[in-house]
């Protein structure tokens, strides 16, 4: 016994975090595919408006997850799009 307990809030805040990215992940996820089908059938904008959903959802789960590269790749995908949206 000599280490110290575990506390049971610490448990339901890393379950409460794990939650969070899970629904974060999985909606950015499920966005972008619809984004996909809009850019198929031509729905300008709003494929683009839902790229940027799900490119601003994969940055968040990178920032939460402190994955630098993840974060990277996705910031880049965001300047990209919004320099194209502000050009045409």
């Amino acid at each position: 016994m000599g280490g110290s307990p575990v506390r049971s809030d610490a448990i339901l805040q890393s379950g409460s975090r794990e939650h969070v990215v899970f629904a974060i992940k999985w909606g950015a996820s499920a966005i972008q595919i619809i984004g996909y089908t809009a850019t198929g059938f031509g729905w300008t904008p709003w494929n683009l408006y839902l790229f940027l959903a799900g490119v601003l959802g994969w940055f968040a789960v990178g920032a939460l997850w402190n994955d630098k590269a993840l974060m990277l790749v996705h910031l880049v995908a965001l300047i990209a799009m919004i320099a194209g949206m502000t050009n045409s």
